[in-house]
């Protein structure tokens, strides 16, 4: 069948992916877009847009109606879910199908299969593919799932059954915090996935997760494409994914992807899919299968050179794979990084993208590599709370890991996205980090190493404040021909903390030479060399020295989101970190916790309420 007008179900960096290969192909596109989109790069860049209407997920990119809608006014004759949103939606895949149009992806039968945990560990179960002591049953009551938690043993997983990216997933150590953990894993999941289906699952503490990348066509041929390490996570979110897996030989690759391609015969699987594994101490277990491309399918795509969205387009138009199991090859080693609009703590941020301007592409230093970026940035670029907070990703490939691992951390280096907090600089910290460098790192890595890691950053960004705090405040230089020179302090906010930084100024001064942006609240966002820094003009603060305890009586919100659930009342007692309300933000529940011990003056919001940056959502009584 041929295609000649495909609709993008998608947004972002995921729809100019998709679109990259399709426009190479002679197909055009269809973007579809919510109001806050209006002005994106995949809207701009498709060959014709069609708006949804609102801003909110259940309003826009998860209406199926709206979504068939659209290609029927737009004349589209295909749909491509992307990956996200509604890519593992069967109803979705039936209700496209039902209407005429041809579906890029696996049919709804075996994402109904595959596409639930529960369901794809029955099958697993069935066809003696390795898995984890757990439970996937139909009775989904508290009192079930408590004894079925006794069964299987402490730690243990709770998981939401259907979708993925770490969204409903809770570790859980000891029966007091299952119930919590139920409740606040069933919230999440029924948000971001419609259903609010659980599953228990022993935990491993110590594993890697290690990926299988599989692909099959309507004539019964299927092929894995090797494997990928995703091990480097936060939140229960992969951050960092690199192929091949520094613990995987050939012998091991071998069974896992036979085990993998095992599972995808026995569904009657179509199209492009992953099977995802834990791995501990050489066994490998599985832990779900997810019926899409993945975000980290580029670090396949470069080791083995071939464009994986080609395949899934031309499998849906009928063909066969486009080569053997023992034709494929694997060159070189990847890795990628996702860049996310985040601050220190993994807590999602919004904001303007003020500055922009990414590391050269293509050649990947003096390696011999190259260097990919998929993204979405543009200067002027507002970040809202509506979605993921992923902006794009960096991907390296070399002739070696480690002058992979060189590129892509010289490359992050020079990346420049100011006006709202990145995780650039921890991605480079984790990548030289001696444990990741020698191939050790495991699931619990930043974890164990996150706040040495966010310290040695923060050392760093006090290095270089008097620097950036007179290129900020005196970005023309100095007071001219002073005689004799003397001494001009500034006093700058950095991270809470006041700071005095002494200026000698004279005749021919030169301040330091950094990239900065003024922000909307006065201050600064800086970059010097790799380093950047947020910096307030703090002169009229009291001196350095003196707390900051002002704040202490109230707590506010740290990003824009939405109030699901108060968890604390006027005149309660609170001890240093008891949960006191949950915000939604960016598809996930952040719990916002009492910053000393105390008692509840006011609550200034309710649950159901957005809130943005900075407004007050709990006082306290006077310390």
């Amino acid at each position: 069948m041929k295609i000649r007008r495909l609709l993008i179900a998608n947004r972002g960096e995921i729809a100019r992916r998709i679109m990259r290969t399709t426009h190479r192909m002679g197909i055009e596109t269809v973007a579809v877009h919510s109001d806050a989109d209006a002005q994106a790069l995949h809207v701009r860049e498709a060959t014709r847009a069609q708006p949804l209407g609102g801003n909110a997920l259940a309003d826009t990119y998860l209406r199926i109606d709206k979504l068939l809608a659209a290609a029927r006014a737009t004349g589209a004759d295909a749909v491509h879910p992307g990956y996200g949103f509604l890519s593992e939606n069967a109803e979705f895949a039936q209700a496209t199908g039902d209407a005429g149009l041809l579906w890029i992806g696996p049919g709804p039968g075996a994402i109904r299969t595959l596409g639930n945990k529960s369901r794809a560990k029955e099958l697993a179960h069935a066809r003696g593919i390795p898995c984890l002591p757990g439970y996937q049953g139909a009775d989904q009551s508290e009192a079930r799932l408590l004894a079925q938690a006794d069964r299987i043993g402490f730690p243990l997983m709770v998981k939401a059954a259907a979708g993925g990216g770490g969204r409903g997933m809770r570790l859980v150590h000891d029966a007091a915090q299952l119930p919590a953990a139920l409740e606040s894993a069933r919230s999440e999941a029924a948000a971001a996935f419609g259903s609010g289906e659980l599953l228990l699952e022993r935990a491993l503490l110590r594993p890697r997760h290690v990926e299988i990348q599989v692909f099959a066509d309507t004539h019964g041929n299927c092929i894995h494409l090797g494997e990928r390490d995703c091990s480097v996570q936060r939140r229960h979110q992969k951050i960092i994914e690199e192929s091949p897996s520094p613990a995987v030989d050939a012998a091991l690759r071998l069974r896992m992807g036979n085990a993998a391609v095992e599972l995808v015969r026995a569904a009657g699987y179509v199209g492009a899919g992953t099977v995802e594994f834990l791995l501990q101490d050489g066994e490998f277990f599985l832990m779900e299968m997810n019926t899409r491309l993945q975000v980290e399918h580029p670090v396949t795509e470069a080791v083995t050179g071939h464009d994986l969205v080609e395949w899934q387009l031309r499998i849906a138009r009928g063909e066969r794979l486009p080569c053997r199991q023992s034709e494929l090859g694997f060159n070189g080693h990847a890795i990628e990084v996702r860049l996310c609009a985040e601050d220190e703590n993994f807590r999602p941020r919004t904001g303007r993208v003020d500055r922009f301007l990414p590391p050269p592409a293509g050649e990947g230093g003096g390696s011999g590599g190259t260097l990919r970026f998929d993204h979405a940035i543009r200067e002027g670029l507002q970040v809202t709370p509506f979605y993921d907070s992923m902006l794009g990703k960096l991907i390296a490939w070399a002739p070696t890991r480690e002058q992979a691992i060189d590129d892509l951390a010289t490359a992050l280096d020079r990346l420049q996205v100011l006006g709202l907090p990145t995780n650039r600089r921890l991605l480079a910290a984790c990548l030289r980090h001696p444990l990741f460098a020698s191939g050790q790192a495991l699931v619990p890595f930043l974890a164990d190493h996150g706040d040495a890691l966010r310290a040695a950053l923060q050392d760093e960004e006090r290095m270089v404040v008097p620097e950036a705090a007179v290129s900020a405040l005196l970005p023309h230089g100095g007071a001219g021909a002073l005689a004799p020179p003397f001494e001009r302090p500034l006093r700058v906010r950095h991270h809470d903390m006041l700071l005095d930084v002494p200026v000698r100024e004279s005749d021919g001064f030169a301040p330091a030479q950094a990239v900065s942006v003024r922000l909307d609240d006065g201050g600064w966002h800086l970059q010097l060399g790799a380093v950047d820094l947020f910096l307030a003009d703090a002169s009229f603060d009291p001196p350095a020295g003196r707390g900051d305890g002002a704040g202490d009586d109230e707590l506010r919100a740290p990003f824009n989101g939405k109030v699901i659930a108060l968890c604390a009342a006027p005149g309660d007692g609170v001890r240093k970190g008891e949960v006191l309300l949950v915000i939604e933000s960016m598809k996930l529940e952040h719990a916002v916790t009492a910053v000393r011990d105390g008692v509840v003056k006011a609550l200034h919001v309710e649950a159901g309420q957005q809130v943005a940056t900075a407004r007050v959502l709990v006082t306290f009584e006077a310390a």
